[in-house]
């Protein structure tokens, strides 16, 4: 709906959207303006038009001709020869795999499965497609010696269906993308066997391919303060998890602290997971009890979970809490909630009515060093809540996304959320509205992907709303396309946050990665803000000592400030910047990156550049399945 307003506003309606920004404004997007036409340009070059008649195949073949032409001059010149490679690429049509794997699956459909067959492959040499691949050194030879494959068991109680079940293509096609979602899982693949005496049975084969599990990270903040972490996400094959981190500070105590956890997942083969850990750095002390049971396909009925923490000094009563305290306090929280899915489409088993409860506490010990402002974000408290969500979900595989040619899966659908909750708190009790919808799917015949989702909440005492937000947000992804040799696709992201009545010491900031990449003002705060960020990479087809490479280049504009005025007329924020990535999807390992950005119009309390070299997280698409009652934070 946004892009349709915005493609159907004339060149009057521009220029009186254009004369609502201040001047001082419209010169600081004004390189962003060109960063978007450039964008706009490459979608349009990429664009396939449908071929509607024969004009439409005449003009079609004209374009392809000029191309081709163009591309046979710039040969003769190496630069022009990049930048043709670069810009101008011929498109094609990859094969939508989700179709083509529910298709093979659907060939099977109703027969009866008579054996299950486990194939684990060595992290070095083969690959899903081909299994006849070697070792190629030493090193991985070694590697693959050492590494202790997931233990058959471990597998086979991943396993949604078992012997004399009846083959059901789509429930195959979720099991499939479930188990890649299992960290120390590289790919999966389900092969079906034709019985060689009964035509009406089946077997499976089920090919797994390991990572290597071990891993080490670390990370320094400053001249003061950093960490390192050794973990192994599947200890003895039977895909437990454990880790260890040390974390240091030159001048808060103690100065060498340590964090240690340890994870295990589908216990007795019931999806059930528990994590259990034990904090005591500067940062914090304490331990942690999760025990989860998640929703994790359309067939499952019952889903909960309680996460229990005892902080003995934190600093924040959660991660993702909007105010933090100089002197650490004691603090003990719990979350506790169930929730009852049911399918409530006959032909559409992906179509689920959601039931959910939850409550949520926190309890304080120890307060006397608070500042009075921040009092009421440190009270005793207690949330009941109660919601409904409404939702559908299915699955998109491609490549190249976030990954480094592994089978990733897409999610679509969309996922409705009414939640209700009542807050017995200190500073009076109250109730709190929450809604949210979310969507998402492909564009057109493999024209790219989008999720977009807005949400709404507040509290309510005595007749008085306060502390609520609205927030919005938009991701797109193009289509992967070849630009020589190399493969490159641009990602948009478009978030805006609005408080409603919030609190003076509640304030928004841009410091987060997801926002503006870099950005470490402290300055630059409000309760209104607007993010936009561009990001096209190329993923280059050479590797880097088994390390495959991505590069990128990103624009990012963050607008921020007072919720009294036009989004637009507040203060403006950009950061430009490229970099590379380099990730092994043999090894557990997050993906190593090396960054560097600038800040045209920065705050003086940040230098106008930033350099990066640390490892990232690999990005998660957002999913559509039912999730515990969780409240939107302001942050």
């Amino acid at each position: 709906m946004f892009l349709r307003i915005v493609l159907q506003l004339n060149f009057s309606d521009f220029l009186f959207l254009t004369s609502r920004i201040k001047m001082k404004s419209f010169f600081y997007i004004r390189i962003f303006i060109f960063s978007g036409i450039l964008v706009l340009v490459s979608l349009a070059v990429y664009a396939q038009p449908k071929l509607q008649d024969s004009t439409d195949i005449l003009r079609v073949q004209k374009q392809e001709n000029f191309y081709h032409e163009l591309g046979n001059k710039a040969k003769n010149k190496r630069i022009f020869n990049w930048l043709y490679d670069a810009m101008i690429s011929t498109p094609v049509t990859p094969a939508d795999k989700k179709i083509l794997s529910y298709n093979y699956f659907k060939r099977h459909k109703g027969k009866t499965i008579t054996k299950i067959s486990i194939k684990p492959l060595d992290v070095f040499g083969p690959t899903i497609t081909d299994t006849s691949q070697q070792a190629a050194n030493w090193l991985e030879k070694t590697a693959n010696r050492i590494h202790t494959k997931s233990n058959l068991k471990t597998i086979r109680k991943q396993l949604l269906f078992k012997v004399g079940d009846t083959v059901e293509p789509e429930f195959l096609a979720e099991n499939e993308r479930f188990l890649r979602q299992i960290s120390y899982l590289q790919d999966v693949r389900f092969l079906i066997e034709q019985d060689s005496l009964i035509s009406n049975s089946v077997n499976i084969i089920v090919l797994t391919k390991d990572r290597f599990s071990f891993g080490v990270s670390g990370a320094v903040n400053g001249t003061n303060s950093g960490a390192i972490r050794v973990y192994d996400k599947n200890i003895f094959g039977i895909g437990h998890e454990i880790s260890m981190k040390f974390v240091g500070h030159l001048k808060k105590e103690p100065y060498l602290g340590i964090e240690t956890h340890y994870q295990a997942n589908n216990i007795a083969g019931k999806f059930i997971n528990l994590e259990l850990g034990y904090l005591n750095t500067y940062l914090h002390e304490g331990y942690i009890l999760d025990i989860e049971k998640p929703f994790i396909t359309y067939k499952t009925k019952w889903g909960y979970g309680a996460q229990l923490n005892r902080f003995l000094k934190t600093k924040k009563i959660s991660s993702n809490s909007p105010v933090a305290l100089k002197d650490p306090v004691s603090e003990w929280y719990s979350d506790i909630w169930g929730g009852r899915s049911i399918n409530i489409e006959k032909h559409n088993t992906y179509t689920q009515l959601t039931f959910l409860t939850g409550m949520r506490n926190y309890t304080f010990f120890d307060r006397s060093k608070v500042p009075e402002e921040s009092k009421r974000f440190f009270a005793d408290q207690t949330l009941y809540m109660a919601g409904i969500v409404l939702s559908r979900r299915n699955y998109n595989q491609d490549q190249l996304i976030y990954s480094y040619g592994i089978t990733e899966d897409i999610p679509k659908g969309f996922k409705h959320e009414i939640l209700y909750g009542y807050d017995t708190n200190e500073f009076g009790d109250r109730h709190f509205f929450q809604f949210f919808a979310s969507t998402g799917n492909k564009i057109g015949e493999q024209k790219g992907y989008y999720y977009s989702s807005v949400g709404f909440c507040g509290y309510l005492k005595n007749n008085r709303f306060e502390e609520g937000m609205v927030e919005g947000n938009f991701n797109f992804i193009s289509k992967l396309r070849p630009a020589k040799r190399c493969n490159v696709r641009s990602f948009v992201n478009l978030r805006y946050t609005l408080g409603i009545r919030r609190f003076e010491i509640e304030s928004l900031s841009l410091k987060d990665d997801d926002l503006v990449r870099g950005f470490g003002s402290e300055s630059a705060t409000g309760k209104q803000r607007l993010t936009l960020k561009l990001e096209h990479v190329v993923f280059l087809p050479r590797q880097f000592y088994k390390f495959n490479m991505a590069v990128f280049g990103f624009a990012d504009l963050g607008i921020i400030g007072s919720n009294n005025k036009f989004i637009f007329n507040e203060k403006y924020y950009p950061g430009l910047g490229i970099g590379i990535r380099l990730h092994n999807e043999n090894l557990v390992f997050e993906t190593f990156r090396f960054r560097f950005a600038i800040y045209p119009f920065h705050p003086g309390d940040m230098t106008w550049h930033n350099f990066v070299l640390d490892e990232q997280n690999k990005q998660q698409f957002e999913s559509f399945e039912p999730t515990q009652p969780d409240p939107m934070v302001f942050e």
